[in-house]
């Protein structure tokens, strides 16, 4: 990165964001205080990122940062106002505007003590990292850099402002922020960052658990995931945030050959990092096609698949992790990990809960996880009909996914085995599409509701009608759209033969 290009960029993001910057450090001036754009903000604003939300720092303290924007913000908030942080929106920006402060943990509190400082350079050396160390002083829109960030970035180098152990024992997270950078900026850290993460990674325990996973999943949606992954590994970090994948290391695959289960799960990643731009592509090249005429204009029952997407990707990371469990030799020597996809649905789901990760996010992960099997098999015997509705049913509003995901399952070095997969693959999509096509396969449902069902067997609301409901969806899977006249022949004879006998 040319330095020269890098403050270029930067001054014509100011010069942009002039109608909130100038009034903005006009109303502190005015009060005698000082005003910096600061961090991240000037970091994306030097690698021309855009910047939807806008961080300031100042020698002013809560009560007064909010006497300064009263009456100029749309609207503020306090809630971070015991750590000197003030939030507010102007316009469709959001903005925080935090005191100077110094920041550390005490060692056994998850919860920072916080005291306010006086000046912007001592606030600047307690920052995480040199890239997140610079500010620009307003109004005058003085570039400050006093720790070399500018010079780390062209580097691509993630290095502390001062010493990391210092800078780790302010916030331990900050260990985890650097694999985070590693992802999403593709950088690397300086060595003794590495060694400092290492030596200290027992400290991430102090940090919460919502903090650890907001951080997790920047780093699995980032540029480089594997990167990011690769660093807590080898600092000791994922041990204790992930230990379900640090234990993946030199577990042998079923093939008894070289590669581990650990490396081939990061390259899984790797292919659905790659898999996933595609699809994304098709959904919206699908969704301009539906918005211009050329498609149904009803459009998909589910909303286009987008890119990057935490759910397809920590589910690729994590789809073998009960390889370790179930691991077995069998009688000829090699090693099998029956029910693995199972097990590891249960082991993802419960590491997951306990990064309090919301009910949604963590079922559709699991779930992935627990159906990453159910395509192998298909070229072998071939599927019915009825096989590809039930795959599809099964997956739900996951289908796209468990695409991304089954596909990039495939790591194989044998070509032939790899095209054949992949061949197999492409005919089942085709298969799901003209069978979408025939009969709506992606909101399957009985041809009869609830109502018609009870008129039909002239029966009331009850157990019987749910029992008869499920009837009807197991012959629409097996047997397609067979018209409402012979699906109510057909729960008639279902229920002359004692269908529901037994509720």
């Amino acid at each position: 990165m040319d330095a020269a290009a890098a403050h270029a960029r930067m001054f014509d993001a100011l010069d942009q964001l002039s109608p909130i910057l100038d009034p903005l450090a006009e109303r502190f001036a005015q009060r005698g205080f000082e005003l910096a754009l600061v961090g991240g903000s000037v970091r994306d604003a030097l690698l021309g990122r855009d910047m939807p939300d806008l961080d300031f720092t100042t020698d002013a303290r809560p009560d007064d940062i909010l006497a300064a924007i009263r009456g100029w913000a749309d609207a503020h908030w306090d809630i971070g106002k015991q750590f000197g942080t003030i939030g507010l929106r102007k316009g469709d920006r959001l903005i925080e505007i935090t005191t100077y402060r110094a920041e550390q943990y005490d060692p056994d509190s998850r919860k920072p003590v916080v005291a306010f400082g006086d000046t912007l350079d001592a606030d600047l050396v307690r920052r995480d990292f040199t890239i997140g160390a610079m500010a620009v002083r307003l109004p005058g829109r003085v570039f400050v850099d006093p720790h070399g960030g500018l010079s780390d970035l062209a580097a691509g180098l993630i290095r502390t402002p001062g010493t990391p152990e210092d800078s780790f024992s302010d916030d331990p997270l900050r260990m985890m922020r650097g694999a985070r950078f590693t992802s999403q900026l593709d950088f690397r850290v300086a060595d003794e960052v590495r060694d400092a993460m290492t030596r200290m990674s027992d400290r991430i325990d102090i940090i919460s658990a919502e903090r650890v996973r907001d951080e997790l999943v920047k780093l699995i949606t980032g540029l480089r995931p594997r990167a990011g992954i690769e660093l807590l590994v080898e600092t000791g970090i994922c041990e204790r945030i992930l230990p379900e994948f640090a234990a993946l290391r030199d577990q042998q695959d079923e093939h008894n050959r070289h590669k581990d289960v650990y490396e081939h799960s990061l390259t899984v990643l790797d292919q659905a990092v790659e898999l996933e731009k595609e699809y994304a592509r098709r959904d919206a090249e699908a969704a301009a096609g539906a918005g211009d005429g050329s498609a149904d204009e009803a459009g998909p029952s589910t909303p286009p698949f987008t890119s990057p997407d935490f759910i397809v990707r920590f589910a690729a990371l994590m789809h073998d992790v009960g390889k370790p469990r179930t691991r077995r030799f069998d009688s000829s020597g090699g090693v099998t990990f029956h029910h693995h996809d199972v097990v590891g649905a249960k082991m993802t789901a419960k590491r997951m809960r306990a990064l309090a990760f919301d009910k949604d996010t963590l079922t559709k992960v699991a779930r992935l996880v627990e159906l990453h099997l159910r395509f192998y098999g298909y070229g072998d015997a071939g599927w019915t009909d009825s096989a590809v509705r039930r795959y599809v049913t099964d997956s739900g509003d996951l289908l796209t996914r468990l695409h991304i995901l089954t596909r990039s399952d495939v790591t194989t070095r044998n070509r032939r085995k790899a095209n054949r997969l992949a061949r197999n693959y492409d005919e089942l999509e085709q298969r799901i599409a003209a069978l979408a096509e025939k009969e709506a396969l992606d909101a399957i449902r009985p041809e009869l509701d609830g109502t018609r069902i009870m008129e039909i067997l002239d029966i009331p609301p009850g157990p019987l009608v749910g029992q008869a409901y499920r009837f009807l969806l197991e012959l629409r899977l097996e047997e397609g759209v067979v018209g409402e006249d012979e699906a109510a022949r057909r729960l008639r004879a279902w229920h002359t033969e004692g269908g529901g006998a037994s509720s």
